[in-house]
């Protein structure tokens, strides 16, 4: 058996990226998989992963692997990498809260000859600037020669299972040329689509939140298009399907924004950018336009309403979808949730059904979830997020919770143009 094969994994966060990667890992290494959730925990080791990214079975059966809650027990590694969120506060900066405590975790466990790899994203310059001061002071060991660090951005889609950790291009990147090598054969080893070593940890740290902030202004670029073609009373899909048959068109849909990645990394750009000195403008711009969306799409329901002569004051509503993207259970910065909000502010009363979720996962809402919609009861439905069972269920059955001449408005364009009586 090589040197890497007998090296001991350390995986720091089980959620959507750490836990296939620990999987994935655990084929051909010993891996220790940790979350300071010990109901997480407890949930793995019966075999049950709640964001359904892993089969059951394989979460058990892929090879050696522990799960624990217990600090003294990564200690058995000597790779150590480093999954976990990284937020933004309410003021939109970021929150380096989780990265700086598994930081702390992981260098009150360094040895010395110990590596440490992130894959959270962070603005250019978190790792080595505020990451490694922390492994140096938890660890007492110094930097480059104590311990290495490296920083291969995670590139997972979640509920995607086409693009998987193992068929994606991993970015790789080392805090010394001997740490680089290291860090790119591991993942070298489970990823059979290749890896790019980048310059430095800097540039693969960029490369990162650029991707998602292309993606988001992308995407603020149709929905300000949306608007506008919807006061002009043009169908947006229709402009979309025309252009997209010239071969240099990038095709976007119009639509919320939210999850862990493309409503967030943008933000942590730009406060780096304005640390150095430089106000962005079209990033932010961007930005902007896709946190109003939500309000907007209420808006026009509410219109919608208003030509029916239907009260929204007083009225039952229907939205299916909670999640921040169809045919997944992940709940986090979805915008449906100020979508929400802005009816229930103009008095509109909100029951919400979403197949992928446990209403005991929903944080703090101030709406009813039901498993089960009452018949001919809402004056209006919207369909937020166009999970596979109601593309399944279709316009006319969907319909039918709804009481005589209710508004459903398709936010996704999921069903055919004129089934529904609004869409952006």
């Amino acid at each position: 058996m090589s040197k890497l094969q007998q090296d001991t994994i350390a995986i720091i966060g089980l959620g959507y990226v750490g836990l296939p990667l620990a999987v994935s890992l655990s084929k051909k290494y010993q891996v220790i998989g940790y979350d300071i959730d010990p109901l997480r925990i407890s949930e793995l080791r019966a075999g049950f992963d709640r964001t359904g990214e892993v089969d059951s079975s394989e979460a058990l059966s892929a090879g050696i692997m522990l799960f624990t809650d217990q600090a003294s027990e990564i200690e058995a590694a000597n790779i150590y990498i480093v999954t976990v969120p990284t937020p933004i506060d309410k003021h939109k900066k970021p929150d380096l809260r989780p990265l700086i405590s598994a930081s702390e975790l992981v260098g009150g466990a360094l040895s010395q000859g110990d590596i440490v790899i992130y894959e959270s994203t962070v603005f250019p310059g978190a790792t080595e600037e505020v990451c490694v001061p922390i492994l140096e002071a938890c660890s007492g060991l110094a930097f480059n020669t104590g311990f290495g660090v490296g920083y291969s951005p995670e590139r997972i889609n979640p509920a995607d299972k086409l693009h998987t950790i193992d068929t994606i291009v991993k970015v790789t990147s080392g805090s010394s040329p001997q740490v680089s090598e290291r860090v790119a054969k591991l993942y070298e080893s489970i990823v059979s689509a290749g890896i790019y070593p980048a310059g430095s940890i800097k540039v693969a740290e960029a490369a990162k939140v650029i991707e998602n902030t292309q993606r988001d202004l992308n995407i603020a670029l149709v929905n300000e298009l949306a608007i506008i073609f919807g006061k002009l009373g043009i169908d947006t899909k229709e402009v979309l399907d025309a252009a997209s048959t010239k071969w240099n068109f990038l095709r976007f849909s119009p639509g919320l924004v939210g999850g862990h990645c493309i409503g967030v990394d943008p933000y942590y750009l730009t406060h780096k950018a304005e640390e150095i000195g430089y106000s962005p403008q079209i990033i932010l711009s961007g930005r902007r336009i896709n946190d109003q969306m939500s309000a907007h799409i209420a808006s026009e329901v509410m219109k919608l309403m208003n030509l029916r002569k239907k009260l929204v004051n007083g009225s039952r509503g229907l939205v299916l979808g909670l999640t921040f993207k169809e045919n997944c259970p992940d709940l986090r910065n979805s915008k449906v949730f100020e979508m929400i909000d802005e009816l229930q502010a103009c008095g509109a009363q909100i029951d919400v059904f979403d197949p992928m979720i446990s209403h005991f996962d929903v944080p703090n809402k101030n709406f009813h979830v039901t498993n089960c919609p009452d018949n001919a009861a809402y004056s209006f439905i919207v369909v937020a997020v166009p999970h596979e069972q109601f593309k399944e269920l279709g316009v006319q059955k969907i319909r039918r919770w709804g009481e005589e001449n209710c508004v459903v408005y398709d936010v996704k364009s999921a069903f055919e143009q004129g089934s529904c009586d609004g869409r952006l």
